[in-house]
């Protein structure tokens, strides 16, 4: 189990937002946090602390600047997600990412679309493409939600869904959108299932706010996933104390 960071940029700022707000017609975005530090300060951090893995997510437009200082701050180090697309994901590994997310270019009109899958497979290779399936719960199933996760598609996250798409990717991001940005505590539910049906490296993100919730990941995944911590961490204006998180998880990896 790592601990893999994140830099989220919303109208070229690093923020941290309740996700499910972004983009919605009938309310305003929310937004937990806008730091004052532009995503190269963050991109330094996380290399100097050595985390490997984190991802980079252009929520929107207008973030394409920030989101390459990052990654040339720190090549091979960052993910990068949010607008990927087959004709502009070379560009980005050129810039210095480790691997492009995708999600709503693949899940087309509530379903999956093969053809686009398949076409950014042949563009960028299995071993560079991180499927994102940041999905809701529906009737005690998972689906995946889509452009900004205003659409929830009829594709179901289960384990023969998982196992089809471990064939085109190297990765899964899993943003648990009923929970995230929220502070309210992990899925459990999602994160036990999770760890029985991936197997390749999955990392989850969503809700996660203290220690003990930390601890209840790792029994929950068994140490098979990774996780992502946000809005609760002191710098991105929560409470849970950045270095202290890296160093309980660099703690873990040495047990």
């Amino acid at each position: 189990m790592k601990f893999r960071p994140c830099i989220d940029l919303h109208n070229g700022k690093v923020k941290q937002i309740v996700g499910e707000t972004l983009g919605s017609e009938e309310k305003k975005v929310v937004e937990n946090f806008v730091s004052t530090y532009d995503s190269t300060y963050y991109a330094d951090m996380f290399k100097s602390d050595h985390l490997v893995g984190g991802h980079v997510i252009m929520l929107g437009d207008g973030n394409k600047e920030e989101a390459v200082a990052a990654l040339q701050t720190y090549p091979g180090g960052l993910q990068i997600g949010g607008g990927i697309h087959a004709e502009n994901a070379s560009e980005y590994l050129a810039y210095g990412a480790s691997h492009v997310i995708v999600t709503s270019y693949i899940f087309r009109d509530g379903q999956l679309n093969l053809e686009h899958l398949e076409k950014i497979v042949a563009a960028v290779g299995k071993d560079k493409l991180v499927i994102d399936l940041s999905c809701k719960e529906k009737e005690g199933r998972w689906f995946v939600a889509t452009n900004q996760w205003k659409q929830l598609s009829d594709f179901e996250v289960n384990e023969q869904s998982i196992r089809y798409l471990e064939q085109y990717c190297d990765e899964f991001l899993v943003h648990a959108v009923d929970v995230e940005g929220k502070q309210s505590g992990i899925q459990q539910s999602l994160v036990q299932s999770l760890a029985g049906w991936v197997n390749i490296p999955t990392t989850y993100a969503g809700g996660a706010r203290s220690f003990a919730d930390i601890a209840l990941f790792q029994e929950l995944s068994g140490g098979k996933l990774d996780i992502t911590i946000g809005s609760a961490l002191d710098i991105f204006g929560g409470q849970l104390a950045y270095q202290e998180v890296v160093a309980y998880m660099e703690n873990l990896s040495n047990t």
